[in-house]
């Protein structure tokens, strides 16, 4: 019996090493979004390189540094020796190509275009770095904040909504895109345009005519944004006082549990007497 016991011990340590061994240690992360996932993850120990844009969580801005998203520096990757490099469709593919032809490792996340895909890829991710059981988790958490919020708008007016996520040429969230999930599970009418391009005119607007108008930081100042807005007084969102400004971080790159925290703070604005 006792050797049998000591049989059974030794296969689970060797199938537990096996599992940390089969698992990535050296992790390159090529986007915010990702970087923001493995640290939520609780694998920041194994990233060991990530973009300039990678700001969040603060501590993510202590790691090698190893360009942007969409350009990046190749000697420094190959220098760096990592088992896995994940990135999203914007990073250049002539440099993937070459990383690939080394033999390192490219697991690829497309944009998400709803909630259901950002947490469908967070579960992969959680999979892929052997924290599949933490991943399901905090999906499930972040679902049920989604659903709570999702019955408190259910009756209420649906005020329509301007999500402006650059200018210069005016950008706003289409409706294919994760962001429109915010607006309408929030309780309100994204004015957006249909499909993934977002290219929009300030005429198309004042036409529309949207009751509130959020903000993002994204390449911009949301003051001046703000004032910019402000100066067409018959816009509803003006006359209401309702334009906002939310961190372009917790908008255009959140993990299943951002979502779920700003989906709550657009729940507000949206439902509010203004500003």
């Amino acid at each position: 019996m006792e050797r049998l016991i000591r049989t059974v011990i030794a296969c689970a340590l060797l199938s537990l090493c096996a599992n940390v061994f089969a698992s990535p240690q050296r992790i390159v992360s090529l986007a915010p979004s990702i970087t923001k996932s493995l640290y939520l993850l609780g694998v920041e120990d194994r990233l060991i390189a990530n973009t300039t844009y990678c700001t969040q969580p603060p501590q993510a801005r202590d790691k090698e540094k190893i360009g942007g998203v969409m350009e990046v520096n190749l000697e420094k990757i190959i220098s760096l020796q990592p088992d896995l490099i994940m990135v999203i469709p914007l990073t250049n593919t002539q440099v993937l190509d070459k990383l690939r032809s080394l033999g390192i490792k490219i697991v690829t996340f497309p944009a998400a275009e709803n909630f259901g895909q950002l947490c469908n890829q967070f579960l992969k991710m959680g999979e892929i770095v052997g924290k599949e059981k933490e991943a399901k988790k905090i999906v499930y958490q972040a679902r049920k904040k989604v659903s709570f919020i999702k019955q408190k708008a259910k009756g209420l007016p649906k005020p329509k909504v301007l999500v402006q996520v650059g200018n210069r040429p005016l950008w706003v969230a289409p409706k294919r895109s994760f962001v429109n999930d915010f607006i309408e599970v929030a309780g309100g009418i994204n004015i957006g345009p249909p499909g993934k391009n977002g290219l929009y005119s300030i005429e198309k607007v004042l036409v529309d005519n949207p009751d509130v108008i959020i903000i993002t930081t994204m390449g911009m100042i949301g003051e001046e944004e703000t004032k910019m807005w402000e100066r067409f007084k018959t816009l509803n969102a003006v006359k209401n006082n309702k334009i906002y400004i939310i961190d372009s971080y917790k908008i255009c790159s959140p993990t299943p549990v951002e979502f779920g925290e700003t989906l709550e703070e657009i729940f507000c604005l949206l439902h509010s007497e203004g500003r």
